[in-house]
């Protein structure tokens, strides 16, 4: 399959979903892609280090680039955000605060790059299953194994409604910007606060909404969703799982 092509959406996680559900192993057995984001995050909790880290990084970013043919740009860009909260989690390892001011802990350098190496890769982890899984496979497939099904309703719900304030959120952005609000950055950061201020009762708003929608409708708590059943390929399944016991010997041989 050739690569995605991403439209200019009106938010990011719109984005996301596109690429849920149009990458190149869109159609890959769900089971095959949570033995490369959950195995891979086994790994990293299994094995100490950031070496273990750096390795299980790196092949699931190959894994996402070369092959469900996520665009390597939007990728560092979904990664940036809670890479730099781990980088400013790993700061803390480096410098110590006491009466006399503060001061750089040398022995703080190999746990911030533990913290850093650990952290990042099971980030990307989930961010894998997030760009390469679509939402409502994920959920059928916890179904399938024991879910409550009010659990997986109402996570169906919030994901569905996460949409709609993102949408909404985009067209106050838009008019705010019609009205020359962000000319200046104090007249930007003014316009923010006010989006976030005017969006939050909109958001409970239409949550009732969606309440009074489903009651009318006779809603039984129960939302069905369809997902492709496609078969396993265990011979697959049994390479990914090989390359996790190869990736994890060889972090303990390079630790």
């Amino acid at each position: 399959m050739s690569s995605v092509v991403v439209t200019k959406p009106s938010a990011a996680m719109l984005i996301i979903d596109q690429l849920a559900h149009g990458n190149a192993w869109r159609h890959h057995a769900l089971i095959e892609k949570i033995c490369l984001g959950l195995g891979g995050l086994g790994v990293v909790i299994g094995q100490p280090g950031w070496v273990t880290g750096t390795l299980v990084s790196c092949a699931l970013m190959a894994a996402a680039v070369w092959g469900a043919r996520i665009p390597f740009g939007f990728l560092l860009r979904v990664l940036c955000i809670p890479a730099g909260f781990v980088v400013l989690g790993a700061l803390t390892f480096l410098f110590s605060v006491d009466a006399n001011g503060i001061h750089f802990v040398a022995s703080g350098v190999a746990a911030a790059f533990t913290l850093i190496g650990r952290s990042f890769a099971a980030t990307v982890c989930v961010c894998f299953l997030a760009l390469t899984t679509p939402a409502t496979d994920l959920l059928c497939g916890m179904r399938r194994v024991g879910l409550p099904r009010d659990v997986a309703e109402i996570a169906l719900l919030t994901y569905r409604f996460l949409f709609q304030i993102a949408e909404t959120a985009a067209t106050m952005h838009a008019a705010q910007a019609a009205r020359l609000g962000h000319v200046t950055p104090m007249r930007r950061l003014r316009c923010l606060g006010m989006l976030v201020a005017n969006l939050l009762p909109r958001a409970f708003e239409r949550a009732r909404h969606m309440e009074i929608g489903l009651a009318a409708r006779n809603w039984n708590g129960e939302l069905r969703v369809q997902a492709s059943a496609v078969p396993v390929s265990w011979w697959r399944v049994a390479a990914i799982v090989w390359g996790w016991i190869c990736v994890l010997w060889a972090g303990r041989v390079m630790q």
